[in-house]
């Protein structure tokens, strides 16, 4: 019994040539429809009926902010998923997803564990397809020898980390900014953490997180709404309904500003500067989201290159982002230079930086950033991939199923007071966390 009505099976050279030919044409935003499983699991869905395929994503809040006192579980539990489950080890369940096409995938980060799955529409692939999926999702192994497997490879990452000043910097900036808050180790974990982790706290790391009331499904695909309803179910079915993770405690903001240089046998230097910055849903967001687009984020129009790059030719590539989270996620100004400019790039980007808080962008300035971003926006929404990533990342910060169709327009409805206002209230040049890394051999 499958989970669609059965359609004509073609072949596999007719369904992929059609799958190649027709056109990636995006939804409409306002398309996203919302609802939840009897057992509590949200389900946004996107129907895409120009290609006979959809794509899921199952998130929880289960990312390595849950890792307790045991830094990379969180990782090694979404990790070990795929390496058996039900009454199949890792190869089996390789071939049967193969087997009809599909794809899987999973990841975890500070926030979010995440699978995912492509597949073909056609009724028994689909039903093979998502017949693994929710036995991989619901009643995983984790054996010891699986453990011992993933432990190796984290240990390996970790060490090669350790050889890669990139890595370093980003790690010590987490390590420092973050102190004392779940955000502040890498999910990959510690060399600590990943060996004193057992079978049994991954099994209870699952069951405590991987559950009903504690996800979202995202969907967009060749589907009707009650077929997508019949899809939501039977991955909900894999899952008991659990409770949502507490909330995270909140990011306080560093007392003063300091340096952090740590030695490193390179030429290059890396450096990392900022502090904690918003969360997912601040009110502030498209204020410094598009004012930021201005200081560092809108490549070669934006004041750091101009400065950094163009006028003084101290690095190729300089730049500057919020990442909102969960909690308050970084705000961060990222260059690589060479270790006899390291100090002269770190200092004009901390001028370039007081500058733009104390003065702000003219309206000349903030109507280009508007139309960059406003014209880029529909790309980002281009593909069923694209419109994914922004329907599950809504589904799982809590944002407003209009928030693809109204972008545009709280970006163009900022002016500059607004703009300037909430850089100068958010972002203190006084408290940045710089971390140098290289350079010293």
């Amino acid at each position: 019994m499958t989970i669609f009505s059965r359609l004509s099976r073609p072949g596999w050279t007719g369904l992929l040539l059609l799958v190649l030919l027709v056109p990636m044409t995006a939804p409409a935003a306002s398309t996203v429809q919302h609802w939840e499983t009897e057992n509590g699991l949200k389900v946004y869905f996107v129907p895409s009926p120009a290609l006979p395929m959809v794509d899921a994503r199952l998130v929880f809040n289960a990312g390595s902010a849950r890792d307790g006192d045991h830094p990379g579980l969180a990782r090694l539990t979404n990790t070990l998923l795929r390496d058996g489950a039900g009454d199949w080890d890792a190869d089996t369940i390789a071939e049967r997803f193969e087997g009809v096409g599909a794809q899987f995938g999973s990841s975890s980060e500070r926030d979010m564990a995440i699978l995912n799955l492509r597949s073909l529409t056609e009724p028994d692939w689909l039903e093979t397809a998502v017949e693994t999926f929710v036995t991989v999702v619901g009643d995983p192994v984790f054996s010891q020898r699986g453990l011992d497997r993933a432990r190796r490879q984290a240990l390996v990452s970790l060490q090669a980390q350790q050889q890669n000043p990139g890595a370093i910097a980003g790690r010590t900036f987490f390590e420092t900014v973050y102190a004392g808050h779940p955000y502040a180790h890498s999910p990959l974990g510690t060399e600590d953490g990943l060996a004193g982790i057992t079978p049994a706290q991954l099994k209870t790391f699952h069951q405590t997180y991987y559950v009903a009331r504690n996800g979202i499904l995202a969907l967009v695909g060749g589907l009707d709404r009650s077929q997508a309803e019949a899809l939501a179910e039977r991955i909900a079915a894999a899952l008991p309904a659990g409770e949502a993770a507490p909330a995270l405690p909140e990011v306080a903001m560093p007392e003063e500003g300091r340096t952090i240089r740590v030695s490193f046998p390179s030429e290059q230097v890396h450096v990392f500067m900022g502090h904690p910055g918003m969360a997912r849903g601040d009110a502030d967001h498209f204020p410094l989201y598009v004012g930021n687009h201005r200081l560092g984020g809108g490549g070669f129009t934006s004041r750091l290159m101009e400065e950094v790059r163009t006028q003084r030719g101290l690095a190729y590539s300089v730049y500057s982002y919020f990442s909102p989270m969960a909690a308050a996620g970084p705000f961060l100004m990222g260059v690589q230079t060479q270790a006899s400019q390291a100090d002269e790039a770190v200092a004009v980007m901390r001028r370039t930086l007081e500058d733009f808080v104390a003065s702000g962008l003219d309206e000349d300035e903030l109507k280009a950033a508007q139309s960059n971003i406003v014209g880029g926006f529909p790309l980002r929404t281009a593909s069923n991939s694209g419109i994914l990533d922004h329907v599950a990342m809504m589904g799982f910060y809590g944002l407003p199923l209009d928030y693809l169709d109204t972008f545009t327009d709280q970006v163009e409805a900022l002016d500059p007071a607004t703009v300037n206002e909430a850089f100068g209230r958010r972002v203190d040049p006084g408290r940045l966390v710089t971390v140098i890394v290289g350079g010293e051999g």
